[in-house]
């Protein structure tokens, strides 16, 4: 995760440094090109010096005048402090005047490096190339005027030599990088002067020459296959131009450097943010590694404390474990007491159904009748059972077993006039109640006042006023059918009587009168009411 966050930044690094680069090489070539037209501009005053010099000896008098001996003489005296010299010519080259030479001695020929007859021709002042002047022994350049015709007398050319070594305090390599060299080239390709004369003598080709050849504009710069950069200048007005030259990884070296430290930094960057991330994914193991204890131990049923860590999300998952822990000790109490309370429950419903099939049994001298009235009545207990179960047996209201009891019997449940403070049944309470409830509402829709529409049944129970410590519930029959008293004791009436007396401890009275069937019951209230639960306003 480091190398895939630091790698990207370090790439990225490495492209600005690429571009920073590319920007110094484009900013050393175009200082390179400053540098060379510096160059140019030095030379081509010192040029433009020798052709005003020209311009000046050409209004001497003696010269106009044919007095070469006195001419001579006064330019010698005027210009031998600047090792200039000057030489009068004809168009063929033959010298009349070399004031490097004492007047009257035997001259020889102006070389034709001299380009006598091209200045003639063009009628304008023209720069040799650079030449050797045997005579002199050295590499010399000439500037050559020609003379107008009022001076042919005198000769047809005004020419001044002077040495290419004198040049030298032009090249100026202050600017320039170290290592790198300034040069002056001629037209043809050969050095003139060099800030390196080792490697670049005056009068050699210029190396490699092609290059040389390559300056066709005025000025601008290149590189060559061996990473060299090469700027230039021409001269203005003259054909020489100004090189300075390089090799760029000398130029380079703080580059170099810049890149090594960065190398070096970002190696450094990286492995401190792996060892960064190695020590925090220890911690962050250890700590998960404690949690996963504690999660074996919540599987294996035990109720474990909070885990303090250096890692404060992961305290927060330690304290959830912790509740969870408590919360699932917990429900697997609840769970057990549940199941223990289930199979105390089941034996009792069984050992009730039982008893109801065995006393059903006695009444009914056919399967189909005995299946019937069973039915009937599992249907009952079902009524109580799902009630208690939707409170998860917690206690069920009474208005609420009596109206569910009511309802299955469809449109009579409007007959029925209920009353009485709501509270909570225990749930063997609402068994016992559901199952007389549901006998008197059989028994009023097959013989009482439910089986007609007139009927009327007043279910009304209420906390005794003298001591409030047992509830008395009656059940009023009017608008119906006579009562009469059963010939026999049937099931129902085994359950609303003898049922209702064993399980509330209660005392249970009937009235068959003419007026209607009347069932009353007063029970303590203990038997009847869940635990720390009491009345409540309906």
């Amino acid at each position: 995760m480091t190398t895939l966050v630091t790698l990207p930044l370090i790439i990225f690094a490495g492209y600005l440094m690429l571009r920073l680069e590319a920007d110094e090489r484009e900013d050393l070539q175009r200082e390179a090109v400053d540098d060379a037209r510096a160059i140019s501009r030095n030379i081509e005053r010192r040029l433009q010096e020798l052709s005003t010099t020209l311009n000046l000896l050409v209004q001497f008098p003696e010269l106009e005048d044919g007095d070469l001996a006195s001419f001579h003489q006064r330019v010698s005296e005027s210009l031998r402090q600047r090792n200039i010299y000057v030489v009068v010519a004809t168009r063929d080259g033959v010298q009349k005047v070399n004031t490097r030479i004492p007047y009257g001695q035997p001259l020889g020929q102006v070389p034709a490096d001299a380009h006598i007859q091209e200045a003639i021709d063009a009628k304008r002042i023209m720069l040799s190339n650079i030449f050797y002047a045997t005579n002199r022994k050295e590499w010399v350049f000439t500037v050559t005027l020609p003379l107008p015709r009022q001076l042919a007398a005198a000769g047809d050319v005004l020419i001044v030599t002077q040495a290419a070594k004198d040049l030298s305090s032009l090249i100026s390599t202050d600017a320039i990088p170290a290592g790198w060299s300034a040069s002056v080239i001629d037209s043809g390709g050969r050095v003139v002067i060099s800030s390196n004369m080792q490697q670049a003598a005056p009068g050699i080709a210029y190396e490699p020459a092609k290059l040389a050849a390559g300056m066709s504009a005025f000025s601008g710069s290149f590189t060559d296959a061996h990473n060299n950069i090469y700027a230039y200048a021409q001269l203005p007005g003259w054909p020489w131009k100004a090189v300075v030259a390089g090799a760029i990884d000398r130029s380079d070296s703080a580059l170099r450097s810049t890149w090594r430290q960065m190398l070096i930094g970002s190696l450094f960057i990286v492995l401190a943010a792996v060892l960064g991330t190695y020590l925090v994914g220890r911690q962050l193991r250890q700590s998960v590694k404690q949690l996963v204890a504690v999660a074996e131990r919540i599987g294996e049923g035990e109720i474990v404390s909070r885990v303090e860590t250096n890692v404060k999300e992961l305290n927060q998952v330690g304290v959830a474990l912790s509740n969870a822990s408590f919360d699932r000790s917990q429900a697997e109490d609840r769970n057990q007491l549940i199941l223990h309370e289930l199979v105390h429950r089941s034996k009792n419903m069984l050992t009730l159904v039982q008893a109801m099939m065995r006393q059903l049994a006695r009444e009914n001298t056919t399967v189909p009748e005995l299946q019937k009235e069973v039915d009937h009545r599992l249907r009952g207990l079902a009524m109580s059972i799902s009630a208690l179960a939707e409170v998860q047996w917690e206690g069920l209201p009474i208005h609420r077993l009596v109206k569910g009891h009511l309802e299955v019997f469809g449109s009579t449940a409007h007959q029925v006039d209920i009353s009485g403070e709501d509270f909570l049944l225990s749930p063997e309470a609402a068994q016992n109640l559901g199952l007389i409830l549901h006998e008197l509402s059989t028994n009023s829709i097959k013989y009482g006042a439910l089986s007609v529409r007139e009927g009327r049944v007043r279910l009304h129970w209420a906390l005794n006023s003298t001591d409030h410590d047992s509830v008395t519930m009656e059940w009023t029959e009017t608008g119906g059918p006579p009562a009469s008293q059963p010939s026999r004791r049937g099931f129902g009436s085994t359950i609303i009587k003898r049922h209702a007396e064993s399980a509330f401890s209660a005392v249970v009275s009937t009235d068959y009168a003419q007026t209607g069937f009347t069932w009353s019951m007063t029970a303590p209230v203990e038997r009847l009411l869940k635990r720390n639960s009491g009345p409540e306003t309906a």
